[in-house]
């Protein structure tokens, strides 16, 4: 048995008739998460889980048609048993899993297995047939576990205090940036590009608490951010409105600075490999803890890893999408990639 199809407008469930994470208008869209790419534009009817919805409504139109369910409740589409499970990525992120006959099939969007303290822990979940991201699908990809990452971070802004200066952290506004305010609370004041506020607007209308912030109004005081932090997003890299902070000191947070740091910090002064995407370990781990018979890889390091898997037995196909070989889509700080 097979549950999935992959056709032009994306993962399709001919059995329910419905698309998961499509990338053209469809009837029904049964979305992983908030991000651009995974959520866009002119779907008739959306469902995701609970924590996206508001998401969904704030980036795309407060009027569309949507339906949100909790972790692990079901509802059935056409005789398909669909529920969403957590993916650990981002605040509402989920593997979407169906179920026909027995036969189960896991679409994990993008995934995280270390817990970064804000999102729903990664959930493994058994199934027949698996498709996973590998956006950083090579073995050289290993992060840093959370709690140490989070000393790093407030160990430079400490020393940033020291010498009076403005620590700026450029990350994206959904994901990084709520995992960078939950890792500095209580060091400093934070305030949040606009962009940042609203997203975290539509966050606590479901009931999760994130720190306190301030919206960064560069019009006022700039004195007041001395010795503070600022989180922006990464189109604002190297602009005047950066340059407008006092006494400031910029930071990079991306997977990518493992091992491409030098070249990516030439307009800032330090950089943190902070990922809201499994490493080379998490995805085999992953892979192998679902116990699938055959997995799909789609996103990034596609023709590597699904070589590795086939190497050492696990029967795998690479699956190419809309964004073909794309960089880490919420954590690329690149323009013209896949978006956040």
């Amino acid at each position: 048995m097979k549950l999935i199809e992959f056709r032009r407008e994306g993962i399709f469930c001919p059995k329910g008739n419905f698309y998961i994470d499509p990338w053209f208008p469809v009837d029904y869209a049964v979305i992983t998460h908030a991000h651009a790419d995974h959520a866009r534009w002119g779907m008739k009817h959306y469902l995701c889980q609970n924590f996206t919805k508001p998401l969904l409504q704030s980036r795309i139109s407060p009027e569309i048609s949507i339906q949100s369910l909790n972790y692990g409740e079901t509802i059935d589409i056409n005789g398909v048993k669909v529920s969403f499970h957590p993916a650990g990525h981002i605040i509402g992120s989920s593997q979407v899993r169906l179920e026909y006959k027995g036969f189960v099939t896991v679409i994990s969007g993008d995934y995280k297995v270390d817990d970064d303290g804000i999102s729903t822990p990664f959930e493994l979940v058994k199934c027949n047939e698996f498709v996973t991201e590998s956006t950083f699908g090579l073995p050289i990809y290993n992060w840093k576990k959370n709690d140490d990452i989070n000393r790093d971070i407030q160990n430079w802004v400490v020393e940033n205090q020291k010498q009076n200066k403005t620590s700026v952290f450029i990350g994206y506004s959904l994901g990084k940036s709520q995992r960078l305010m939950k890792a500095l609370d209580g060091i400093s004041e934070i305030f949040v590009h606009s962009s940042i506020h609203y997203l975290n607007e539509a966050i606590q209308s479901t009931g999760i608490v994130l720190p306190k912030t301030e919206i960064l109004e560069l019009g006022d005081d700039r004195k007041k951010l001395q010795n503070q932090v600022v989180l922006v997003p990464p189109a604002l890299l190297g602009s005047n409105m950066i340059k407008k902070i006092p006494n400031g000191a910029t930071a990079i947070c991306s997977g990518w600075m493992q091992v491409r740091g030098r070249r990516r910090w030439k307009s800032a002064d330090a950089g943190f490999a902070i990922s809201d995407h499994a490493d080379w370990n998490g995805l085999l781990q992953t892979v192998k803890g679902t116990e699938a018979e055959k997995i799909y890889v789609t996103h990034g390091s596609t023709d590597i890893f699904s070589k590795y898997l086939n190497e050492i037995g696990i029967k795998a196909e690479v699956v190419k999408t809309k964004f073909g070989e794309e960089e880490e889509g919420d954590d690329n700080i690149e323009p013209g990639n896949k978006e956040e």
